[in-house]
């Protein structure tokens, strides 16, 4: 395998793309071309999904035809390994930075959930509840409360109870986990990290000692309860897949780079575009209009889309009909090519509304059914999700995973 690109905090010409700040030059589109060459990922062909579909004999999911999952670090080999009919495992995670998710968060369990389903393979998600008292100041009681409530939302995604096991970092922290982290931090040199992440002499000591606790959940033996077999060994050649958005790759080069010298396998990842506020910037927790939240009612839903949700279309009808609409710079189009899943229908709504013979207010329209419905049916999984569920969901306990 290539040597890991590892020196670099993800500062890219006008953009910075990191764990915990993604920008652009005046509010620009992030260029993920240059993302991909300066990180060293590979983008992700139609090649690749013409042979997903092939292996598990269903259709690629719509984050993968339309491209929003884009890049990756040998999936290709965990393709391999599943052709030969080997075992592999899924890890992604959640960093609590709210109490209800928003679209743009569900997004990677969404497709999480589409692999464990379609490879039949187990998973561990990883609750960064550490994570977020250092990076938000929460008190460690309402970040661990948070934890359970994001576990709700990510349950109610639909994950197979009997393949996956959710941990919060402030409950399972200790033992092999412990111990892979120590090896972790033993292989990365304080100005490594530095370049890697970017940080400086004003942050604190907890950020800087926090990237081997993301790290080390790459690795089976982090999990001797659902890994080891009979004997209770571990078999520390089994792959990992983390499906994640590209500004957690800074986190898993790292990784890539120290798992060959402490005897365990690279990590593989397939990573995603960003999902885009509904104001066509940046989403923020202090601005709840700027994103659709699990949440939010029907009524929020047709609020925010009409009156939010930018637009390309032209400033008068007249001016519409002659020019069509900026599909590059719309919206509501995105978010359907997100979440409308058939591809006849968004085909036919890009060419009608960039031509100008359908009206913002039409695809508008059309976009409050879409959500109205995946936030609705989010609402009524959640609503069975008890305090048992979450409970036996984060239960330390073996999992069957060598299916056939």
């Amino acid at each position: 395998m290539a040597e890991e690109k590892v020196s670099n905090t993800g500062d890219v010409d006008s953009q910075v793309v990191n764990p915990w700040e993604v920008t652009a030059k005046d509010g620009g589109k992030i260029d993920y071309d240059k993302l991909i060459e300066k990180f060293g990922c590979q983008r992700l062909g139609d090649d690749i999904v013409q042979r997903v579909e092939r292996l598990t004999g269903r259709p690629a999911h719509v984050f993968l035809r339309r491209g929003v999952f884009f890049a990756h670090r040998d999936f290709d080999e965990i393709l391999d390994l599943y052709e030969r009919g080997q075992k592999f495992y899924l890890y992604t995670g959640r960093g609590l930075s709210s109490e209800a998710l928003h679209l743009g968060h569900l997004v990677p369990f969404m497709f999480t959930k589409y692999l464990q389903d379609a490879f039949k393979v187990p998973l561990v998600i990883q609750l960064t509840d550490d994570e977020k008292c250092m990076w938000k100041n929460l008190a460690v009681e309402e970040s661990k409360r948070l934890a359970r409530e994001n576990a709700r939302d990510i349950i109610a995604c639909g994950f197979d109870i009997t393949r996956t096991f959710i941990f919060s970092d402030f409950n399972y922290l200790g033992g092999a986990f412990y111990e892979n982290m120590v090896k972790v931090a033993n292989c990365v040199t304080f100005n490594k990290v530095v370049g890697i992440f970017g940080f400086t002499p004003e942050d604190h000591i907890g950020k800087i000692s926090f990237p081997p606790v993301q790290a080390v959940p790459s690795f089976p033996s982090s999990f001797p309860h659902i890994f080891s077999d009979k004997n209770n060994k571990v078999n520390n050649d089994l792959r990992c897949l983390i499906p994640c958005a590209i500004d957690q790759d800074p986190y898993f080069r790292m990784t890539r780079d120290v798992a060959p010298r402490i005897g365990y396998q690279k990590p593989s990842l397939i990573e995603s575009s960003f999902f885009p506020a509904l104001q066509n910037g940046k989403m923020s927790a202090s601005d709840p209009n700027s994103a659709i939240y699990v949440t939010d009612s029907l009524k929020d839903i047709k609020n925010k889309v009409n009156r939010y949700a930018f637009s390309g279309g032209q400033d008068s009808i007249e001016n519409h009909r002659k020019f069509g609409a900026n599909l590059e710079v719309d919206i509501p189009i995105k978010y359907l090519s997100f979440f409308l899943d058939d591809d006849a229908e968004l085909e036919h709504i890009k060419e009608e509304y960039g031509s100008g013979r359908m009206l913002t207010g039409q695809v508008k329209a059309r976009l409050i059914e879409v959500l109205s419905e995946l936030v609705e049916r989010h609402r009524k999984a959640r609503a069975l999700v008890t305090d048992e569920m979450v409970d036996a969901f984060m239960a330390v306990r073996p999992l069957p995973y060598m299916f056939s």
